[in-house]
């Protein structure tokens, strides 16, 4: 473990809030919570009588576990692959489908008949936050529009979160556009 992790790691309303601002451990953390709520209700998600009542049981008890707080990560490739393959491993648990039998993530979805969402949801979640906090006069939104005063670091720039989230948009919208967007709350919605 790198000393970022040790010095100053806060608990804040159950999530980690480290001095770093990084939320690969938040990531790591809450999957395993994840784990934890699909395995107290595994004879539950796998026998149910149907794919569709077990699939919304996943979303209700594992995914909003999992998701609680994501609003403010900033991820890395690394979290996103970490929360796409907890994705995985949770179709397959409810399938039974044992890692012998060599079935790929698209057979598996097949069998679920679903596509990959979790990544979906999150980003979905994190604009419907971003918009509620545009729209009102807070500590939060000056904190997301300031810049640090002072010299940068070595190095590449550490992705902050609104260039996270605009740079996932798919018609490349700039914050001030964002920001006018966001005042009308139906708009925003859709």
């Amino acid at each position: 473990m790198d000393k970022t992790w040790k010095s100053e790691t806060i608990f804040y309303l159950v999530s980690l809030v480290p001095e770093c601002g990084r939320s690969c451990r938040e990531v790591r953390r809450r999957i395993a919570l994840g784990k934890e709520a699909f395995n107290k209700k595994r004879d539950l998600m796998q026998k149910s009588p149907s794919l569709h009542l077990r699939k919304r049981m996943v979303k209700v008890f594992v995914w909003n576990v999992v998701l609680y707080g994501s609003e403010t990560w900033t991820l890395r490739k690394e979290d996103i692959r970490r929360l796409e393959a907890f994705e995985m491993w949770i179709w397959r648990r409810m399938m039974k489908v044992s890692w012998i039998e060599h079935k790929t993530n698209e057979e598996v979805l097949q069998m679920v008949d679903t596509e990959r969402e979790m990544m979906d949801t999150l980003r979905s979640r994190q604009k419907r936050w971003l918009g509620h906090i545009l729209r009102h006069d807070s500590l939060l939104r000056i904190t997301l529009q300031g810049r640090i005063v002072g010299k940068r670091g070595r190095g590449r720039p550490r992705t902050m979160f609104l260039d996270w989230l605009l740079k996932t948009e798919e018609d490349n919208i700039s914050y001030v556009e964002l920001k006018m967007l966001a005042q009308d709350r139906s708009q925003w919605c859709q």
